[in-house]
């Protein structure tokens, strides 16, 4: 497993906020241990106590993103280290739960964490797989949303860096508003030149008389 993985870590917890919309569906324990994905071990060492603590780490972790799409790459490169220096993991080569078809480990890199507590397991991750992934693709592979309200914070593994949004649904809706746009100012524009039109030949017969 490539580390670079675990930043699907830190764009769960920061896509559970939509400030625009004002919604935060991470309320309860029961949130904050569905962020875990499979890894149930760690989701059952949550308490009601790491709610709070998850939504001061998804502040931090969004400001990285944030710095990231607006350009600041010094910026988010500091906040993300602050993370990192904050929440330490320990690379370790395991082979756990992957055979080949012989039965032998497929050896690859896990993260360890040694939390004190379930936000700083997590934490932990999700940092140091933002990292893993800033460093092999680039700062500029960090974004957000252009599709408003939405700003969810995305990872941009397209081939030519063109990606925008952050789903197919948030692509097609800033599509559809962006025609509707252009339409809506061809009718204008032609409204427009149909009265210019109408006042010389009105003006042009004024004239004539």
């Amino acid at each position: 497993m490539e580390l670079a993985y675990y930043s699907d870590y830190a764009v769960r917890l920061v896509n559970t906020e939509e400030p625009a919309r004002n919604k935060d569906s991470l309320t309860s324990v029961d949130a904050v241990r569905e962020l875990f994905g499979a890894n149930q071990q760690a989701a059952r060492r949550a308490t009601d106590s790491d709610v709070t603590r998850f939504r001061s780490v998804r502040g931090r972790l969004r400001a990285v993103f944030e710095a990231a799409d607006g350009g600041d790459e010094t910026l988010a490169v500091d906040l993300l280290n602050s993370l990192l220096l904050e929440f330490p993991v320990s690379p370790q080569i395991s082979g756990h739960d992957y055979r080949d078809d012989d039965g032998r480990p497929l050896w690859h890199m896990h993260l360890a964490d040694h939390p004190s507590n379930a936000t700083a397991g997590y934490a932990a991750i999700a940092a140091m797989g933002l990292a893993f992934h800033l460093t092999e693709f680039g700062v500029d592979r960090l974004g957000l949303c252009e599709a408003a309200p939405c700003r969810n914070a995305y990872l941009d593994t397209s081939t030519n860096r063109s990606r925008r949004y952050c789903s197919d649904r948030c692509a097609t809706r800033a599509n559809v508003a962006a025609y509707r746009a252009r339409k809506r100012l061809e009718s204008e524009r032609s409204a427009s030149t149909g009265r210019t039109a109408k006042k010389v030949q009105e003006t042009s017969a004024a004239s004539e008389s």
